[in-house]
């Protein structure tokens, strides 16, 4: 059985439209630990080309992965959760050099549920077009990472109580 960091320092990670911030609030809260969504912590330059339909490239992710790392690392003690897309394991390598014992959340369902809730997002920076490049990018989670990966195709509170079973986290209330 997994088991991560306690007080538990989790990245909940998936394409855009796998119901990262709902999830992750939801386990902060059962937690009892803060919670950010990384989305908040991009640069501007980021989100305007995010919403022009331009998908980032790994120049662009830097930075943002950085800061995201020091907000991990602000939390090793204290425990937190951050969504974040995650979806290279270059990516979680950087994040795992700030935050090393941090566990990764993978929410990971079909591309067909995900560009189905993306359509129904209006306002959000990322369009309906960019699914297929955030599943073309995507690098689910390694045997010798530290995570498990959950359906992201059933409701908010079953994902939060299967984390919990397949996983030695403290239970929160």
């Amino acid at each position: 059985m997994p088991v991560p960091p306690t007080p538990p320092l989790l990245t909940v990670m998936g394409v855009s439209g796998s119901g990262k911030t709902t999830v992750g609030a939801a386990l902060a809260q059962r937690l009892r630990v803060p919670f950010a969504d990384a989305d908040d912590l991009h640069p501007p330059e980021n989100v305007a080309k995010m919403a022009a339909g331009v998908p980032l490239d790994d120049t662009d992710r830097l930075p943002w992965l950085h800061t995201i790392g020091d907000w991990l690392a602000a939390h090793a003690g204290s425990g937190g959760v951050i969504s974040c897309s995650a979806l290279k394991r270059s990516y979680r390598d950087v994040l795992r050099e700030a935050a090393p014992a941090q566990f990764f959340v993978h929410l990971d369902g079909s591309p067909e549920v995900v560009a189905r809730r993306v359509a129904g997002r209006p306002g959000h920076f990322m369009p309906a077009s960019l699914v297929d490049s955030q599943f073309a990018t995507l690098e689910p989670l390694q045997p010798d990472e530290n995570g498990v990966a959950l359906d992201l195709d059933h409701p908010v509170d079953d994902i939060v109580e299967d984390y919990l079973a397949r996983t030695d986290s403290p239970q929160g209330d």
